[in-house]
């Protein structure tokens, strides 16, 4: 494999181990991938399979104990930490299943956060256009403890949005909401990806949203699950409807 420094996302053979009580743990094992720029990828899996540890090793959050990560066409292994906070800054969304929100700050000012931290002038001009791109430009004003769950993923979603990231990480971006909430959501997040041309590189149980991605890759127990697509150790194969066949047996388990 190359050094990935052409794609938006690369890993080659990364494993991840921790030691504990009985021992060493190997939580990911020689996993490799690549998504390309403007590419969507599932990542789907038993829970305790590695999807969220494997996205945060993606997003430089974490280190790997082996192998070779490359974001936005940055090594990784090459950044140290303040070196890492940067590139995620300015190249990174993320969306998390918790949202996230600070507290103290009301949706406008959680959204101009990112920007503010990258010295954005505009940042609140920015927030505010955001929000009304969400359906909130009326609350921008309202603090997290006074949003529905749904209007605090909107927010999550316009705050991930605002600085015109080249790839969004979203990690169960739907765990937290009913059914019907969790659907807007989902189409919100596909459709400002559309807009904003990001690379999209999502965790999820939800089969129907794994299925709205060109791509799916299934974990298990660490390691990226055979199919008959396989290609290289990674799940790159369509099925009908650009879904993949890990997320077919999903849908149909």
């Amino acid at each position: 494999m190359s050094d990935g420094t052409g794609s938006a996302l690369y890993a080659s053979e990364v494993s991840k181990t921790v030691d504990g009580p009985d021992g060493r743990l190997t939580i990911l094992d020689r996993v490799s991938l690549a998504v390309e720029r403007g590419d969507s990828l599932a990542i789907v899996g038993a829970s305790g399979s590695g999807k969220t540890t494997l996205l945060g090793l993606l997003a430089g959050l974490d280190r790997p104990s082996s192998g070779t990560i490359a974001l936005a066409g940055e090594r990784l292994d090459a950044l140290d930490e303040e070196a890492r906070a940067r590139l995620r800054r300015s190249r990174v969304g993320f969306v998390f299943q918790s949202f996230h929100l600070l507290p103290a700050l009301n949706a406008e000012e959680n959204v101009m956060l990112p920007l503010e931290l990258d010295g954005r002038d505009d940042a609140r001009e920015r927030a505010a256009d955001a929000l009304a791109r969400v359906g909130l430009g009326a609350r921008r004003h309202h603090y997290p403890a006074q949003l529905s769950g749904g209007e605090q993923q909107r927010v999550a979603l316009a705050r991930a949005f605002v600085h015109g990231p080249d790839i969004l990480f979203a990690d169960e971006p739907t765990g937290n909401l009913d059914q019907r909430t969790g659907a807007g959501i989902g189409d919100l997040l596909f459709a400002l990806n559309r807009e904003h041309a990001t690379t999209l590189v999502l965790v999820t149980h939800d089969a129907t949203l794994a299925a709205r991605c060109a791509r799916s890759l299934r974990l298990r127990e660490g390691r990226i699950e055979a199919s008959a697509a396989a290609g290289e150790g990674e799940t790159i194969g369509k099925a009908d409807g650009g879904m993949s066949e890990a997320t077919r047996r999903e849908s149909q388990a």
